[in-house]
Formats: C-alpha cells, structure tokens, sequence
C-alpha cells in the first residue's frame, strides 16, 4: 500500500487540475476532533509532487522524480470530519527547481492551508 492509499486520497482526474480529496476518518483526527495538521500538510506534499512530476515533464520532455526540498505551510482553518480537497497549481517550473503552491480547502469551500513546495528532479 502507497501512502498516498493509507491516507485515503481520493485522486479527482476528471477536472484538468491536480486535485484530490480525503475523507476524513477517525483516525485522521487529533484529540480534540479536529484534523490533524499532518494530514493537511501529507494531503499537499503527496499531490504537489505529482503536480511537479507533471510540469517539469511538459517542461523539458524528461521523466524526473521530483524530490521536496521545501515545504511552507501557513494553517489558516481546521475542522472537525468532513471532506478535504486539495488543488495544486505550479508557480515556477525550471530545469533545477520547481515551485508549487496547493491550496487545501474543507467543507463549505472554507480554506484550511496554503501550501507552498519547492521540489528538484533526481
């Protein structure tokens, strides 16, 4: 089992982005009943490097693991169950470094985290 299916994403491959969702579970869940933060933080890191992959492919044509070398998370909201969806979008893609911002949402569309993650192919 990947990570990204212990976690429970959800990849949506329909709508043209790089998007994904979990259902939140229990055991996602800190003390309190709120997500726990390293879901959030998992949930972009997980999509974002599937965002950079992609980029950097279009970009120069050659099929590179991008590696995170960064991650800036600013938690804004949490909640309490639900459903999380993540979008990643790339904000700088180069030949060394490639940077990805994903916005993580919850219910009502309310924004939870910006994610911003700078990655290097291997």
């Amino acid at each position: 089992m990947t990570f990204d299916e212990h976690l429970g994403m959800e990849f949506d491959h329909d709508d043209g982005e790089h998007s994904a969702r979990i259902r939140i579970q229990p055991h996602h869940c800190n003390p309190t009943g709120n997500i726990n933060g390293g879901v959030i933080i998992s949930l972009a890191d997980n999509l974002s490097t599937g965002a950079a992959n992609t980029a950097y492919f279009e970009k120069t044509g050659e099929r590179r693991f991008m590696v995170a070398i960064d991650i800036h998370a600013v938690m804004l909201a949490n909640q309490e169950g639900g459903t999380i969806r993540a979008v990643s979008r790339p904000v700088r893609v180069g030949r060394r470094v490639t940077v990805i911002r994903t916005s993580v949402h919850g219910d009502d569309d309310r924004l939870l985290a910006e994610v911003t993650t700078t990655h290097v192919p291997t």
